[in-house]
């Protein structure tokens, strides 16, 4: 099997200033942080690409667009699935005091909870107050699935990828710490429960706007070793995590190839795989997430800088 191979290098989705419509595209300059960009206004310029983000043979193209908003680089509808990896760095295992898993913690996030650059982070009315509740930060490298895997060998895992984006997996503390499932204090959303008495919330909770995802992917022919990313947490200016993928407990290719051993990994699935230490339910005070809050999670090699705001549910927004 040999890897995917595309014409551009860094992906991102857009809405243009001359169309008004969504396009997707490589930036023209190609050193540049689009995501912090993005956040702090500035023009940025990107060749268009014609065809998919998913596809191989898009085609990337001399017509250059301007950037109105930017998105995050897959849609809710281009992504399959959203498997995450739990407690998988060797410093955020001993910082929970928890042992090192023999196998990866495994759990999803609805695709209704994906939000890109500068949208809010919203926490619902259900994690609130959140002093009680403690939302937190997680900075991840994200991994984009290319094409269908299936029974992968970790020697060849690295074939299937298409790219490498970042990720914040905002989790709420109180919830994720009360039961062993995880996807229902990890994908909390705004306005959107659903009333019923069965036992198991995970089934009830439809979620919304609580997972930034982005500023690009970076293609896996740009990243040949994704064991060497740096990547930190930034909250109103104060840099909480700062970490590096070399430290990851379960790697990317056994990655890969122990979750294509139990159901076949489809182009589109993406893949959070977990976040280093430093986060703020384990700091004495807990530091949290709360109205007026900027989160900035960091990738290096030309991932960039996802920033967000962070809104509470029924609590009247400051001006940003």
């Amino acid at each position: 099997m040999s890897p995917i191979r595309t014409q551009w290098t860094r992906l991102i989705r857009f809405v243009a200033a001359e169309t008004s419509q969504v396009h997707i595209g490589q930036p023209v300059d190609s050193t540049l942080d689009v995501g912090l960009a993005a956040w702090n206004k500035q023009v940025i310029r990107a060749h268009e690409i014609l065809g998919s983000a998913l596809d191989p043979a898009a085609q990337l193209t001399n017509t250059v667009l301007t950037v109105k908003e930017l998105l995050s680089p897959l849609s809710r509808e281009e992504v399959k699935t959203v498997r995450c990896l739990g407690l998988n760095y060797t410093d955020h295992a001993a910082e929970a005091k928890m042992a090192k898993p023999p196998v990866p913690i495994l759990f999803y996030k609805s695709l209704a909870s994906i939000i890109g650059p500068n949208a809010p982070i919203s926490i619902p009315r259900i994690a609130q107050p959140v002093e009680d509740h403690l939302p937190d930060y997680e900075v991840e490298l994200t991994i984009v699935i290319g094409k269908a895997a299936k029974n992968v060998s970790e020697a060849d895992a690295l074939d299937y990828v298409l790219g490498y984006t970042g990720a914040n997996d905002v989790s709420f503390r109180k919830h994720q710490m009360t039961t062993s499932q995880w996807s229902f204090s990890k994908s909390f959303g705004v306005s959107n429960l659903v009333s019923s008495r069965v036992a198991f919330p995970v089934f009830i909770l439809r979620t919304d706007n609580t997972t930034p995802l982005g500023p690009c992917i970076v293609s896996n022919n740009a990243i040949p070793d994704p064991q060497v990313i740096p990547l930190t947490c930034n909250l109103n200016g104060k840099t909480l995590q700062n970490g590096n993928t070399k430290d990851q407990i379960f790697n990317v290719r056994k990655t890969v190839s122990f979750l294509s051993r139990a159901t076949t990994l489809e182009p589109g699935s993406v893949i959070l795989t977990g976040t280093p230490a430093g986060v703020g339910y384990v700091r004495k005070p807990p530091v949290i997430l709360r109205q007026g809050d900027v989160v900035r999670v960091w990738l290096g090699h030309g991932i960039g800088t996802l920033v967000n705001p962070v809104v509470e549910e029924g609590v009247a927004r400051a001006k940003l």
